[in-house]
């Protein structure tokens, strides 16, 4: 295991400055986002010579691309914008070992109109039948391109709970289908008492699935975590065992911070590392 941070984070005129800065606080992995190479995160096109100056910049830094970013509403109301994220879930899965990952990640998608919201029929048969159909169709954008995608379980989205990420993966029934796991987006309203046991939890349903790894904090009880990781009640030491116990050795990718937290935040999750 390693720590590892978003590519966001950093705010520059250039991919090849995202990773000097990335570089220069002592990070070797992210999770990136295209946007910091100058276009959109879910691209209509991802030019040849745009993916050969990616590639080149992380490996004239030996850094790893720990996995692209590729969430957009996978039950998105509007029919339009849910087919253009599926055209840019194929640029990016079509692209990902040229950049040199095998990981694209999702969410599973919520009613609301912003990705991050909850919204009350989300819970309803409706929209499980439509993110169903959705993970279908993104895994087998993933078994044609030979790369994983990996949703995140999220309060907010239709798959909130590791019960729901297991009986998603379990009825899609796709070898490239996994979990992007953040233990901070896993607690409903009054369950922060039960910490430890959701987190046990969690990894007992789900863990031989998750090939990719967040770290950030929560601080309000009911809503996903938006906070830099060490800032709130997130159980890190149990976080991080569990990841080591299941054999873990991917990155840890640092986000919901701001560049001035970082090397605090850094320090804080390797000193919790096992």
């Amino acid at each position: 295991m390693k720590a590892g941070v978003f590519s966001t984070v950093f705010k520059r005129d250039s991919v090849e400055e995202v990773l000097d800065a990335i570089l220069g606080e002592g990070f070797k992995a992210t999770q990136f986002h295209m946007s910091c190479a100058g276009i959109d995160q879910i691209p209509e096109v991802i030019p040849e010579e745009l993916c050969e100056r990616i590639r080149k910049a992380f490996d004239d830094r030996a850094m790893e691309m720990g996995g692209l970013s590729g969430t957009f509403n996978m039950i998105d109301q509007d029919p339009a914008a849910k087919e253009a994220g599926f055209r840019g879930l194929e640029q990016l899965a079509s692209h990902a070992h040229r950049l040199g990952t095998s990981v694209v990640t999702l969410c599973s998608g919520t009613m609301a109109d912003y990705l991050w919201r909850p919204h009350p029929e989300n819970n309803g048969q409706a929209a499980w039948d439509q993110m169903i159909a959705s993970m279908a169709r993104a895994a087998e954008i993933a078994e044609k391109h030979d790369v994983y995608v990996a949703f995140e379980p999220e309060v907010s989205n239709v798959i909130d709970s590791a019960e729901k990420a297991k009986r998603a993966i379990d009825t899609v029934a796709s070898p490239k289908l996994k979990v992007c796991i953040d233990g901070a987006n896993l607690f409903h309203k009054g369950e922060l008492p039960r910490m430890d046991e959701i987190l046990d939890e969690a990894f007992d349903l789900i863990g031989e699935h998750i090939v990719f790894a967040h770290a950030k904090d929560l601080s309000k009880d009911g809503e996903a975590g938006h906070d830099a990781a060490g800032t709130g009640f997130l159980n890190y030491d149990r976080y991080l065992e569990l990841l080591d116990k299941m054999g873990y050795e991917g990155a840890v990718l640092l986000h919901s911070l701001v560049e001035e937290q970082v090397p605090g935040c850094k320090e804080f999750l390797e000193s919790k590392m096992p």
